[in-house]
């Protein structure tokens, strides 16, 4: 019952408009800013290490860059390139990339957006699409269901995501149950989001960046095992993409819908989270923290899920199956089946035989919980918004009460079917990006008039 209606919504959320409206949009703004994310590359590169203002309300540039991005390198890098060529096949990257290439243009509207219309909070500045839709569109209504669907979208859709695909590679290699890592997780969750912004600022900053390195450098050495695989593998990509294949032209349609689902739950460029990251940033210019978000979708999707595409891809372990029936249309590990998280760890295992499924297990550990850690920021910003005008009222018992029940859909995510859970954070990806997306398309003038005179100051 559950799963038919989960299903049944996700088709709702997930038709072709919105498939439509991200890429067009992504396109649009890529125009209206004449390719920031192409001429201004450098730029986005010095933004990254702006020094603060030196209000003491807000963390760094660099430090809302690896929450950020520990928001985006996740379990989606992972098991979601992987479910992505399993209902998509290998085309399914292609569309990846398209995503982040001119979804970095709508991360860049986003962010800076929310830098002009940030608020101030005893904990930092505070702000998102919440904010710029209340105060830009003049819409609080709107803003106000924004703040309720990023507060249970990230809170526990997402967040069930993160936990199950954390369960399924601990369990494959480690004599554990999916309870027991459940359990773990959310207790060591715990000891950091009480902490506040600032103790997740400091641990992301400390783990973020060493964890996606790490990860690539393993990634680099099974691809150039297989090398010679490697010119083959880029020209199915592009060849399944436009459908020009016996077994995925005929899901064309799944090819393109899987490429944008998965490119956007990983880099969540248009989602609004980066944006809420982005408000509590303390930069000298909006388009500074606009810059800098839109490079953190080049590495997300363009290093760390390519790195993964091409060591399954290359390794051959996986297969394609139908989205409706599942029915395996391509049998490339059929002992695998849908344990999409084996795609990876197989691929890995296939060179460094007896360590690899261990060390992608690890890896899926500091991924999600890096992830996790900024799930939470982002939902606590929503509610800090609903708060904001009840001066504190209520606030500290929402917080609490978040943080509760975030910790139990940590153990309810480690426990359930991934199927499922994917589909609920496809639900929760796919509301959040309708709303944010056609605000910034309302509110994208701002965004390149700020934009325009951050580059007069270079």
């Amino acid at each position: 019952m559950l799963e038919n209606i989960v299903s049944t919504l996700n088709e709702i959320v997930w038709n072709p408009a919105l498939v439509v409206l991200l890429i067009a949009a992504g396109l649009y703004l890529s125009f209206r800013t004449r390719f920031v994310q192409l001429r201004r590359f450098s730029l986005m590169l010095r933004s990254l290490f702006g020094r603060k203002e030196g209000s003491g309300k807000g963390i760094s540039s660099f430090e809302a860059f690896c929450i950020a991005l520990s928001g985006r390198v996740g379990t989606g890098n992972i098991v979601g390139v992987a479910t992505a060529i399993a209902f998509g096949g290998p085309g399914a990257v292609f569309w990846m990339w398209v995503v982040a290439f001119f979804g970095a243009s709508s991360a860049f509207v986003e962010s800076t957006l929310s830098q002009i219309y940030k608020f101030p909070h005893h904990s930092g500045y505070r702000g998102g699409p919440f904010s710029f839709i209340e105060k830009g569109l003049g819409q609080r209504w709107l803003g106000i269901i924004f703040a309720l669907i990023t507060v249970v979208s990230c809170g526990v859709f997402l967040t069930t995501v993160q936990a199950n695909g954390v369960s399924r590679a601990v369990v494959n290699v480690f004599p554990v149950t999916s309870l027991n890592v459940g359990i773990a997780m959310a207790v060591l969750l715990g000891l950091v989001i009480i902490g506040g912004v600032r103790r997740i600022a400091r641990v992301s900053t400390a783990i973020t960046p060493f964890m996606a390195l790490g990860y690539i450098a393993m990634s680099l050495i099974v691809i150039c095992v297989n090398i010679r695989e490697v010119p083959a593998i880029f020209a199915s990509i592009v060849t399944n993409a436009l459908g020009i294949h016996p077994v995925c032209g005929g899901i064309i349609g799944s090819t393109i819908a899987m490429g944008v689902k998965r490119g956007i739950f990983s880099n969540e460029a248009g989602q609004g989270t980066g944006a809420i990251v982005s408000a509590a940033a303390d930069v000298k210019h909006p388009a500074q923290q606009g810059l800098a978000q839109a490079f953190s979708v080049y590495v997300d999707t363009l290093l760390v899920c390519t790195a993964t595409a091409l060591m399954i891809l290359s390794s051959g372990t996986y297969n394609i199956l139908d989205a409706k029936s599942g029915e395996i249309l391509y049998a490339g590990a059929p002992e695998l089946a849908n344990n999409y998280v084996g795609y990876t760890q197989s691929a890995v295992d296939s060179v460094f035989s007896g360590f690899g499924a261990q060390f992608v297990s690890v890896a899926m550990v500091f991924f999600a919980f890096s992830t996790l850690m900024a799930y939470y920021f982002y939902a606590e910003s929503g509610i800090l918004y609903l708060f904001q005008r009840r001066n504190g009222r209520g606030e500290k018992f929402a917080v609490r009460l978040l943080q509760l029940i975030m910790l139990a859909a940590v153990v309810f995510g480690s426990v359930r079917e991934a199927d499922l859970v994917w589909q609920l954070g496809d639900i929760g990806v796919g509301l959040m990006a309708w709303v944010t997306v056609i605000s910034i398309l309302l509110l994208c003038p701002e965004a390149i008039q700020a934009l325009k005179d951050y580059e007069k100051m270079q």
